[in-house]
């Protein structure tokens, strides 16, 4: 991320706006900025492929591999900016689920990869289907199931300003398409 053009647009943005840059409360906001979105979009700089390398540390399964065997993580919370108004998506909820193929990740490593993943300019739906190719990918299993639930501030702050409003999103990969037992295993209640 290029943290010196970041300051100098945000600066610009600032007088676009009919403020003054000089003034003592936003003298030092360029550059915070640009600190803040290298930290919360830091997921741009990673392909779905370097997160599942990043975060795939797993364990021997063979105990429990199989349908009746899931291993599912539930209200794992994360926030994303959307990429339509650089709004922010927040009280997102992701529910993972995955059949074992030999391997299982590392529980944290779930959360890690949901975080990770949400930390780019993101839409929620490409944001499950990531979250999925990366579980996938990191586990080892063609059977994944993620579903998302979130507020969009693009929703409820502004348009439309819809302030209960909650998007749901579900991503399916291999068992769980067909199979409407392994969708209730990450239903929101």
């Amino acid at each position: 991320m290029d943290s010196k053009a970041i300051e100098f647009h945000v600066r610009g943005l600032l007088e676009a706006i009919g403020e003054d840059p000089e003034r003592e409360g936003l003298k030092e906001t360029p550059a915070r900025v640009a600190r803040m979105l290298g930290e919360v979009l830091e997921g741009i700089q990673y392909s779905n492929h370097d997160i599942a390398e990043m975060f795939g540390k797993t364990f021997s399964s063979e105990d429990c591999d199989g349908m009746e065997s899931a291993v599912v993580m539930k209200d794992i919370t994360v926030f994303s900016y959307c990429e339509h108004h650089f709004a922010l998506m927040y009280d997102m909820k992701v529910n993972v689920a995955y059949i074992p193929n030999g391997r299982v990740l590392g529980l944290s490593k779930i959360a890690r990869i949901c975080d990770m993943a949400a930390k780019r300019l993101q839409l929620q739906e490409r944001l499950g289907r990531d979250i999925a190719e990366i579980i996938s990918e990191a586990a080892g299993t063609a059977d994944v199931g993620v579903m998302i639930s979130g507020s969009h501030s693009c929703m409820t702050a502004r348009g439309i300003r819809n302030a209960s409003a909650k998007t749901v999103t579900g991503t399916y990969l291999g068992k769980f398409r067909s199979d409407p037992e392994l969708k209730k295993l990450i239903a929101f209640d």
